[in-house]
């Protein structure tokens, strides 16, 4: 049953005096975007949509086939607490659609949609919790990004070592006036790194959540003086930003993953979805880890995973099972990182894991000591495969996955993969720093 009514937006409008309505949807790489309109044109657009130019969304369609709508989804509909509280703004998020009224195949939020669907035929339905990590860095006198961490603190550090506490308790403030239940906010492990988690919701809402908490985090940042910024590994040496996944899959209203009986606590379908994500993960890993830099965080000593793999104890594999009451046992999926399209990164494990449970895909063995510790010659008998080390190679493996293009649909599976070689390309012509650095004054 829906939230709200249309009646009920336009009453929110007048009763809390907004006069701008952000009308918000992501192009195929996660970029948040946003057509504006007042609240004198809101029950036109509440019945009709909002016509746009897709021509200029990166992804979208050509310029010939430009018309698409945008048609909001009256749940999403919130109001910005950081804005001027005279003439109010406010959100909501929207689905894209053809002008004939049909979703158009290059709107992410549609791809998760379908995927929903089909866990929800089988009687399925996903809960997920991310752990979104990002820096916090300090500004020019020109309000442009630097490198400079806003501290030098570590794990759960306290102030003040942790300089970041004021601006995460400000995003933690705006995050719960925007109706997030928020769990935790810490200092990450690296310097200037940070870490704000919320509660898990379905997927749709999750994957609206990341949007939404980015957005804020940057926002909020912003008025400190600083830059967030959700790029994987912005400096050398240390961690890099990850977005853990943690799933759950839901039937008849309660947690498919428990076994009592098993010594893990784990049913047949956690496994045959564990088994799924395993067997896929090759293909997703370029939308997982969408950039150059994102390969720059999966390497060993940092925590990242690097080795496909499953463990109930240690943090190096692909996937661990965190300890937990059996109604909240989850798995939690670690290579993705933020700067990844949400809806295309749940809608690809959410199919994985769901084939895993349909072709009856069973998990290998879990891997309980440290992979980071075993030699080659361990992993090879133990027959741990490695993530691609580059995003060249993650090009490669997507493009051999049927999963993923089905997941995708042609439109989107064939630009994203454009624009990754382009962008692939443009990387390994440049000359970079270390070069210099490196070879200059000796040759």
């Amino acid at each position: 049953m829906e939230k709200y009514s249309k009646e009920d937006i336009i009453r929110l409008v007048e009763e809390n005096d907004i006069k701008f309505i952000r009308l918000q949807f992501s192009d195929i790489f996660g970029s948040l975007k946003n057509v504006s309109i007042t609240d004198r044109q809101l029950n036109r657009i509440l019945e009709n949509g909002c016509m746009f130019d897709g021509s200029s969304i990166e992804g979208f369609v050509r310029i010939e086939e430009s018309d698409m709508i945008l048609k909001p989804q009256l749940d999403s509909f919130n109001i910005f607490p950081w804005r001027p509280q005279q003439g109010k703004v406010a959100r909501l998020i929207c689905d894209v659609y053809r002008p004939d009224n049909i979703p158009f195949e290059g709107d992410p939020r549609n791809v998760l949609k379908k995927v929903i669907n089909e866990a929800k035929s089988l009687g399925y339905t996903m809960n997920v919790g991310p752990e979104c990590e990002f820096f916090l860095f300090h500004t020019d006198d020109k309000g442009q990004p630097t490198t400079i961490a806003q501290d030098n603190g570590g794990y759960f550090d306290l102030a003040p070592t942790d300089m970041g506490e004021n601006a995460r308790r400000d995003m933690t403030l705006v995050l719960e006036q925007m109706g997030f239940e928020i769990e935790t906010s810490h200092h990450e492990v690296a310097p200037g790194q940070n870490e704000i988690d919320f509660k898990y919701a379905d997927a749709l809402t999750t994957a609206d959540n990341i949007m939404t908490f980015k957005l804020i985090v940057k926002t909020i940042a912003q008025r400190h003086g600083l830059y967030a910024t959700f790029m994987p590994k912005p400096t050398f040496a240390v961690s890099g930003s990850g977005m853990h996944i943690n799933i759950s899959l839901f039937k008849d209203g309660k947690n498919a993953f428990v076994d009592e009986k098993d010594r893990n606590g784990l049913s047949k379908i956690a496994y045959n979805f564990i088994g799924g994500i395993m067997e896929n993960i090759l293909g997703m890993i370029a939308i997982t880890n969408p950039l150059v830099n994102s390969y720059k965080r999966l390497v060993s000593g940092y925590e990242a995973p690097v080795y496909i793999a499953w463990s109930n104890k240690n943090r190096s594999p692909l996937i661990r099972v965190p300890a937990s009451k059996n109604y909240e046992k989850r798995i939690e999926v670690r290579c993705p990182d933020p700067s990844a399209n949400p809806y295309l990164v749940l809608a690809c494990l959410l199919k994985a894991g769901l084939k895993g449970i349909k072709e009856n895909i069973e998990a290998p063995k879990s891997i309980e000591k440290n992979i980071f510790d075993m030699s080659a010659k361990d992993r090879e008998q133990e027959n741990i495969k490695c993530l691609p080390k580059d995003l060249r190679e993650a090009i490669s493996e997507m493009k051999k996955s049927s999963l993923v293009r089905d997941v995708l649909g042609e439109h989107i599976f064939n630009k994203y993969i454009e624009a990754k070689t382009l962008e692939w390309n443009e990387y390994v012509k440049q000359v970079h720093q270390w070069e210099i650095d490196k070879y200059l004054k000796k040759y």
